[in-house]
């Protein structure tokens, strides 16, 4: 099987990215996958008001299908928190393997 990621950075202060993050969890991460064809979709923080998001999908072609949903979900997140997209990498998984682990929904605490 070919997969094909997107690897996007986001930035904004701090304090909106932790409200940022509770509300993908809440509101967006569940629908992510079955909205944009996606195998995994994956929020990271990375420190320091940043954040980036993994998404893997079937093909270029469901990747590039995704664009518009991705673009409304980043603009509802931008207007709402003040995050802006910093850096995007597309690209053809060329390694990959995962346990079974991969597919327990990772949660906020609350």
């Amino acid at each position: 099987m070919r997969m094909y990621a997107m690897i996007r950075q986001y930035a904004a202060s701090p304090d909106a990215v932790a409200e940022m993050v509770q509300r993908v969890d809440e509101e967006f991460a569940d629908r992510i996958p079955e909205q944009v064809g996606a195998l995994l979709y994956a929020a990271v923080d990375t420190g320091e008001g940043t954040v980036m998001t993994i998404t893997v999908f079937g093909d270029a072609e469901a990747a590039a299908r995704a664009e518009s949903t991705v673009a409304g979900v980043q603009g509802n997140l931008g207007e709402r928190f003040g995050v802006r997209q910093t850096v995007v990498h597309r690209g053809e998984v060329v390694v990959s393997r995962a346990t079974p682990a991969v597919i327990e929904p990772v949660r906020i605490p609350k």
